[in-house]
């Protein structure tokens, strides 16, 4: 089995702590992705797994072995680094077998697993090349391929592809997600891009400050965010957010703001919680996919009249760029652009599909 665990790990540098109780179970085979903005702690989590950083306090387990003094050549991890960390005069062979030669396996041994990695990368036909004969992308599957002769109980790979062009990142990421498949080892991978993660993660834990903001499936971050932060986070383009304050008004609880927002909560359950926050500030949330357009001048419910600012024509869809007082938000509407800059426009806003945050704390006030 191999499990990962740490427990109640913190990690300081002098007086600043990077890594603030890291709590987090990851299961045999999983796909697991940390994800963040840069300074978070996602890579110094790897590395203290990998045992390139010490553990300051708490536990880290593979399987059930306790590994916080055990030297990185005894965990039985293999880790990818972002910039590949290739040996320059060596071929693609040589690269892959070195590190099956220190540890005194037979050449014929050596040979199998070198070749069936690379057949399973499909770079049989590179072995015999420098890496300065290969592409970035060659470079990165080598690098890979260097990890999987090992056939470790956990892969750590740390930003593998953020060298790469972006065509190439989106073959690379669908090629590792098979990878793992095959393989069924439990990987651990950090990354700076939510579409990374979303795309490649079994679970994703959302990190901040040092501080685990969120650990859950794709479809659950996206959907059920805990805090403003996450919300934020995972989403592109990023989900609108709106201050407001929280009133009742002839029986029914609205959220207003000085811009002339209004939004009329239809939720019974939620609109009978929210008396709780009666004339407090929240922050309204919705993502640009549940703003719709109005033709003409829609007096309806939770509809808004606005101007467009931008239109960007990504083909398929167009993104729409409105502002209405100081408030500037975005909206994703299907097919070619649709509107001009400068026209007024109304839209209207889900009423099933939207967030509240507490302004003060951040964290969601629907359950």
């Amino acid at each position: 089995m191999a499990t990962v665990s740490f427990k109640n790990v913190y990690k300081k540098y002098g007086d600043q702590t990077v890594v603030k109780n890291l709590n987090l179970e990851i299961k045999d085979q999983e796909f697991i992705v940390l994800v963040g903005p840069s300074g978070c702690g996602k890579s110094t989590s790897l590395r203290m797994l990998a045992g390139l950083e010490e553990v300051t306090s708490g536990d880290i387990y593979i399987g059930d072995t306790r590994v916080n003094d055990m030297p990185p050549k005894d965990r039985d991890i293999a880790m990818v680094f972002q910039n590949y960390a290739l040996y320059p005069h060596m071929n693609v062979y040589d690269n892959m077998a070195f590190g099956l030669r220190l540890r005194k396996y037979s050449a014929s041994e050596i040979d199998r697993r070198v070749k069936e990695a690379a057949a399973i990368l499909g770079i049989e036909h590179l072995l015999e090349r420098k890496p300065r004969e290969l592409s970035g992308g060659q470079r990165q599957r080598v690098a890979i391929g260097r990890a999987i002769v090992r056939e470790p109980k956990v892969f750590l790979m740390d930003e593998p592809l953020s060298n790469l062009d972006a065509k190439l990142r989106v073959q690379m990421r669908a090629e590792l997600a098979k990878l793992h498949q095959k393989l069924k080892t439990t990987c651990i991978y950090v990354t700076h891009d939510q579409t990374e993660a979303m795309t490649m993660g079994d679970r994703i834990v959302v990190m901040k400050d040092g501080v685990v903001q969120q650990v859950a499936t794709p479809s659950e971050l996206y959907n059920n965010p805990k805090n403003i932060f996450v919300a934020g986070f995972i989403g592109s383009p990023a989900m609108n957010f709106i201050d407001c304050t929280c009133i009742k008004e002839n029986d029914e609880v609205c959220l207003v703001n000085e811009d002339g927002f209004k939004f009329l909560i239809n939720d019974k359950k939620l609109a009978d919680k929210l008396i709780n926050y009666h004339n407090k500030k929240l922050v309204f949330g919705i993502r640009p996919e549940d703003v719709r357009g109005v033709p003409g001048e829609s007096s309806k419910e939770n509809c808004q009249r606005v101007r467009v600012d931008v239109v960007e024509n990504l083909g398929s869809e167009t993104l729409v760029y409105v502002s209405f007082g100081k408030q500037t938000i975005v909206c994703r509407f299907m097919g070619s652009p649709k509107h001009k800059v400068g026209e007024n426009i109304t839209i209207a806003l889900s009423p099933n599909r939207y967030y509240l945050f507490d302004k003060e704390s951040g964290v969601s006030v629907i359950d």
